[in-house]
């Protein structure tokens, strides 16, 4: 018996090609199926066969599981507790063995597994082609389009097979059988048919690959391409950037009569890219992204990661683009949300803050008009400013004694107390579902919950009336927040908003979460 099963890991291994040890750990886990057989229950059993004599014995294992876990798998586990009553020092992961009866290994069985050893060694192959390949730290594949597999096509290169999902191909393109194709590696998949490459066209990273490939002062370092967005097919945008003053990074890109931008159009079926410069000032980086718009002014708001961008009238349409791509994708390159308003509209927005933030302080702080209007006017625009500003700050206001901003500052600290309280108390029987949902935060969770909204559900049928009347805004007041948010769309572009989100809680989150960053 261990002579035959030698006799067949030699013949194999010179047969495949392989290390004999891949026909070794293919024989083994053949073996292992066999033996389970004999089992009614999904046991796990493990056959360890010597190299040198070809004897082979098999386990039947059990996996140590916390107390508290409970069994999940019965056949395959044992609690610790348990565990330790056979070996007093053994770790949970660890695993307990018991020798079992091993299989019966003859001619008859070697013909009847040498399929699954076969099997096992093909996938051991195809792992050995990938890894071998992503050594190589490729990130594009230029193959030819083998077969069409529902919409998909799977591209060969070389010894490797990768798949080109229809989602990821660039619309409207028409790929065929035998047509040769380049791709970015989107990410590697793992099932039970091996390791399967996906490619991607349409992912930002493969236009800046094939930058690379057009401009060689990228790959000697002297130009970086910072970040890309694409609507793929139509328009792109890159950013780059050089510390090498003799270089000028949009022209290197562009190339003699746009040579190399020509080169990467080409591949991409005549995609406009638009090359910005980069930089580290995040309002000059924005304004660059939003060309070929003017921008009148920008004000940013660091704590939204969000930047007001003011145009005039003339310059509105272009900087928002057909259907919203411009500004979509300068959002996506720079990484900021990006509002894009006229000089009224700005205006109009400064102003109904200022009142919402005039109602707040006469509301929290129990003062009168004046005196809310004097601290808006010297920047406080929240009750954490004035609670917890360095004192000297409110003391430098004239229009304010000592006595006046103590007590301020008192009512500032007791009204956040009592919100968080609140908060707190309505956060009680609320569902996981809703406290954890995206954008949510504990201040506006709490406001819910004490207004009787504590499932995701009945999130999902709130009016945005009521959804603004929870967080304290008028109703008036909330619906010009959604008229701003959705000012743009078009109704047929609100249908395409309505349709991609899966239930109406979701298709709510799209408009209600304008209310509370514009509060």
């Amino acid at each position: 018996m261990s002579r035959e099963i030698l006799m067949l890991v030699d013949a194999l291994a010179r047969e495949k090609n392989v290390d004999k040890e891949v026909v070794f750990g293919a024989l083994e886990h053949a073996l292992g199926q066999a033996t389970k057989k004999r089992y009614e229950g999904e046991v796990d059993i493990r056959v360890a066969i010597d190299r040198e004599t070809g004897e082979f014995e098999s386990f039947r294992r059990w996996h140590v599981v916390p107390d508290e876990a409970g069994l999940q798998l019965p056949d395959q586990e044992i609690l610790h507790f348990e565990a330790k009553e056979q070996i007093e020092d053994i770790d949970v992961d660890d695993h307990i063995e018991e020798p079992i009866e091993s299989v019966d290994f003859g001619r008859r069985f070697a013909q009847d597994t040498k399929q699954v050893v076969l099997q096992r060694i093909r996938d051991a192959e195809r792992e050995q082609i990938l890894t071998d390949f992503l050594e190589r730290g490729d990130a594009l594949v230029t193959g030819t389009i083998k077969r069409m597999e529902r919409g998909d096509a799977i591209v060969e290169s070389g010894k490797i097979e990768a798949r080109l999902p229809r989602d990821q191909m660039i619309p409207k393109e028409n790929l065929r059988i035998g047509d040769r194709v380049r791709a970015f590696i989107l990410r590697i998949e793992r099932n039970a048919r091996g390791p399967q490459v996906i490619l991607s066209r349409t992912a930002p990273e493969f236009i800046m690959k094939l930058f690379e490939l057009e401009v060689p002062e990228i790959e000697q370092g002297l130009l970086i391409i910072k970040s890309a967005a694409r609507d793929a097919g139509v328009r792109a945008k890159i950013a780059v950037f050089t510390s090498d003053k003799r270089i000028d990074p949009i022209g290197t890109c562009v190339g003699m009569r746009g040579s190399r931008v020509q080169g990467v159009t080409g591949e991409l079926g005549g995609e406009r890219v638009d090359i910005v410069l980069w930089s580290e000032d995040p309002a000059q980086f924005v304004i660059g992204a939003l060309a070929p718009a003017n921008v009148s002014s920008i004000l940013v708001d660091e704590e939204k990661h969000a930047m007001d961008v003011v145009v005039d009238e003339e310059n509105l349409a272009i900087a928002i683009g057909r259907g919203g791509q411009n500004v979509r994708l300068a959002s996506e390159l720079t990484g900021w949300q990006i509002n894009i308003m006229t000089a009224e509209e700005s205006a109009d927005k400064a102003a109904s803050e200022t009142a919402g933030i005039r109602i707040l302080f006469m509301e929290k702080l129990d003062v009168d008009q004046e005196v809310a209007d004097i601290l808006v006017q010297e920047g406080f625009s929240s009750l954490e400013e004035i609670a917890y500003v360095p004192i000297n700050e409110m003391l430098d206001i004239e229009a304010l004694d000592e006595d006046t901003v103590n007590e301020l500052r008192n009512r500032a600290r007791d009204a956040l107390v009592t919100e968080a309280i609140a908060s707190e108390e309505g956060l009680e029987g609320m569902e996981d579902a809703l406290l954890n949902f995206e954008g949510m935060d504990r201040v506006t969770a709490g406001k819910l919950g004490l207004a009787g909204i504590k499932t995701l559900a009945a999130f999902g049928e709130l009016a945005y009336d009521e959804f603004g009347a929870i967080l304290a805004l008028p109703v008036d007041r909330a619906r010009q927040l959604i008229d701003e948010e959705f000012k743009d769309v078009t109704d047929d572009e609100m249908k395409l908003i309505d349709a991609k989100y899966d239930d109406r809680a979701k298709a709510v989150q799209a408009r209600v979460w304008s209310l509370v960053e514009s509060k």
